[in-house]
């Protein structure tokens, strides 16, 4: 993935993944907005600010928090993990646009990807691991 040029607009690409969220982020050289999914981050989000701060961390570890607005495009899974999902999409793309700022977000772990997720239901079970009610006779 590599930066590209549009009309002198250069654009920093990333993906994020966490439990079934997926989120395709783009840099754009602005002021700071968030725009999810054609809507205000703001609204996208239900007003959580801890959302909206923890999707914005990794630029503010850099100090890049009024110098790029976040694009992005979120399907799958709720809101908390939609924001992280967007958290590791933008790690990475702050990565592609320096790599020299791989070494601070590492070090925060804005980079890792969280493998967390739901574990499948089995049979003969009520869910993954719920077992029905033991009777001994």
């Amino acid at each position: 993935m590599q930066g590209t040029e549009n009309q002198d607009r250069v654009m920093y690409w990333g993906t994020g993944r966490r439990k079934s969220a997926i989120a395709r982020v783009r840099l754009v050289p602005g002021e700071g907005k968030v725009i999810v999914n054609k809507k205000p981050g703001e609204d996208y989000f239900n007003r959580i600010p801890g959302y909206i701060q923890r999707l914005k961390a990794p630029l503010e570890t850099l100090g890049f928090e009024s110098e790029y607005d976040i694009l992005v495009n979120a399907h799958g899974g709720g809101l908390n993990g939609q924001a992280d999902a967007v958290k590791l999409g933008v790690a990475r793309a702050l990565c592609q646009q320096d790599p020299g700022n791989r070494q601070p977000l590492k070090t925060e772990g804005y980079l890792t990807r969280d493998p967390r997720c739901k574990e499948r239901k089995k049979y003969g079970l009520h869910k993954a691991r719920k077992a029905p009610q033991f009777s001994k006779r």
